[in-house]
């Protein structure tokens, strides 16, 4: 065993050695929750499964022949099953579902809601033509580009206050426009 610590772990925790236990967790729990999502493909489901490895380990650790296989091998196999346990135990999607359809129906808008989204956008366009070019670039930079009063002051080469009251009152057009 001395080749595979792993196996000295199990071997331990056969023994109700909890802080061999936790060790265990420590080194294999990444690896299991790995294989146990590349099976269940859902990440909550996964978490739930590696925990109950885990507790199948402390409860059967026991049954472990470090002769037959080596600790990792062990773990990966009973996650591995466990994984396609829970997942043959999902409801199976009958013919006719509407669900089945719903995972597969296509979630973009619609023509219509295209048309109305592409009519907002030229509204929004044109109000900000309608502002000072270093006042727009300004919004746009703190609205859509995350730049702080302090970024946008030194950019456009003005006080800070300044720089707040371009915003504001700016966004106050904006909002006049876009209202009209």
């Amino acid at each position: 065993m001395p080749d595979d610590p792993i196996a000295g772990l199990i071997v331990a925790t056969a023994g109700a050695d909890r802080n061999e236990f936790r060790n265990l967790y420590r080194a294999t729990s990444a690896k299991l929750f790995g294989v146990c999502l590349r099976i269940l493909k859902d990440r909550s489901e996964a978490e739930d499964a590696v925990q109950e490895v885990f507790t199948r380990v402390w409860l059967n650790a026991r049954r472990y022949d470090a002769a037959r296989a080596r600790g990792m091998t062990w773990l990966i196999a009973i996650a591995r099953n466990h994984a396609i346990d829970r997942l043959r135990a999902r409801p199976a999607a009958r013919e006719g579902d509407d669900s089945a359809i719903a995972e597969i129906a296509d979630r973009a808008p619609g023509p219509e809601a295209q048309v109305v989204a592409r009519g907002e956008a030229r509204r929004i366009a044109d109000c900000f033509e309608g502002l000072e070019p270093a006042r727009a670039e300004a919004i746009r930079g703190a609205y859509l580009g995350g730049l702080s009063y302090e970024e946008l002051s030194r950019r456009h080469d003005v006080p800070m206050n300044t720089m707040r009251s371009w915003l504001r009152r700016g966004l106050m057009k904006l909002k006049e426009c876009l209202e009209a």
